[in-house]
């Protein structure tokens, strides 16, 4: 714990922008990444949901036509954002055994998964391709990214749901502070826009179900809030032990300050009602960090749009910061972008390491009629952030109970 986590690069391709550039600018201005989708498939299997939020670049327009058919989307997704958040980092020489990626994913290579199995059903086992199982594999995006940056330190996979991209960097910032690694490149990436995985969601009444407005469809603390719009992309971040960054002169964004990662043992999709797992994990991340709770100035919340899941986090931010979450604005960017499952608490970090460099709380959409039980500060304009030492928090939490915070610190 003595060694200091700093963040030196960031990386992203998300439903409103291919870069960390443009999506942290229209973060500002809340723009709207849900649209219909047009494909076939929407009509064939007569899904009840039939929008959802798409990257706004799409990846074979990024990449190689090789490299594109060679990875599951989700993998290119992973492969864009590390390479810019690698870039940014400027790392000219690195030892690479000294170089760890923790990459996450809630769901994986969903699309080669069921695309193999159409195959096989109909066109015979001999049509499966030979990369269908590299492709298909949870860890496939963390093989990616290690094997495109020459990563020997190791390549590990978190799979905890939405809580997924946070616990990665929960991973990333120990592996630092054990001294096995100096530089980790963390994140999470998602390509679950799918037709089963819509059904499914949409059969368990966690999807909105506003096809005539998708834009307005993500409305987080609205009393009229009827489900998360599912969204797709990833995000990176590089960490690297504060002597190594000072030594080679780096630029430093934040400090990736305290994490923590804790179970509800509730229920296997709802979460704890009173938040008790959630109001662990933040007091946990704030010990962690060595800051109280009057040193925190934002959060970015998980705050999905379920009418159930966005008020026990609320009662976990009440229980861990008193009354001081009255001073805290809190933003609720699945409103713009709909929720990236296994990469949105990656996506998140980049946007709260964001918010803490610029000083500036990204915009909350949608919120036209805030639930009298969830009294936040929530923030519906983009919103200047004191100046001074600023301690922000993001918090995600998934199926199964998982719930993973972190702590970003101004550098």
């Amino acid at each position: 714990m003595s060694r200091k986590v700093v963040i030196t690069g960031l990386g992203a391709t998300t439903p409103i922008g291919g870069d960390v550039p443009t999506t942290w600018k229209n973060a500002l201005i809340g723009v709207s990444g849900a649209h219909t989708l047009t494909d076939d498939w929407v009509e064939k299997y007569e899904l009840p949901v039939t929008f959802a939020a798409r990257v706004s670049n799409p990846a074979d327009q990024v990449l190689t036509r090789v490299e594109a058919k060679r990875l599951d989307p989700s993998s290119q997704f992973a492969v864009i954002a590390a390479r810019e958040a690698w870039q940014d980092a400027a790392i000219e020489d690195v030892d690479h055994d000294r170089f760890a990626v923790a990459f996450a994913t809630g769901i994986g290579g969903v699309w080669t998964l069921l695309d193999a199995w159409d195959t096989l059903r109909d066109r015979g086992p001999r049509r499966v391709l030979p990369m269908t199982v590299p492709m298909l594999m949870p860890n496939g995006a963390a093989a990616a990214v290690s094997l495109d940056l020459g990563a020997r330190g190791g390549a590990h996979t978190p799979v905890s749901a939405c809580a997924s991209g946070t616990e990665a960097l929960h991973q990333g910032l120990e592996l630092i502070r054990s001294g096995k690694v100096d530089v980790v490149m963390a994140g999470g990436t998602e390509a679950a826009i799918h037709p089963m995985t819509l059904a499914s969601f949409s059969s368990m009444q966690a999807l909105s179900r506003r096809n005539d407005d998708p834009e307005h469809a993500s409305r987080p603390y609205d009393l009229n809030r009827d489900g998360f719009v599912m969204g797709e992309g990833a995000g990176a971040l590089v960490l690297e032990a504060e002597e190594h960054a000072l030594a080679r002169g780096a630029r430093i964004y934040g400090e990736l300050a305290g994490t923590s990662v804790t179970a509800d043992a509730y229920h296997i999709t709802a979460p704890d009602p009173e938040g008790l797992g959630a109001t662990r994990a933040l007091k946990a991340a704030l010990f962690d960090a060595r800051a109280q709770a009057e040193d925190v100035v934002h959060v970015n919340a998980h705050a999905t749009s379920t009418p159930v899941g966005d008020k026990p986090e609320y009662t976990a931010l009440k229980a861990a910061l008193g009354n001081h979450v009255d001073n805290v604005a809190v933003s609720a960017t699945k409103s713009q972008m709909g929720h990236l499952l296994g990469a949105s608490g990656a996506v998140e970090a980049v946007l709260t390491t964001m918010a803490v460099v610029d000083r500036k709380a990204p915009a909350t959409i949608n919120l036209e009629n805030q639930d009298p039980e969830i009294p936040l500060d929530v923030v519906t304009t983009a919103r200047d952030l004191p100046k001074g030492d600023i301690v922000a928090l993001s918090n995600s939490f998934g199926f199964g109970g998982h719930n993973a915070v972190i702590v970003v610190r101004n550098y």
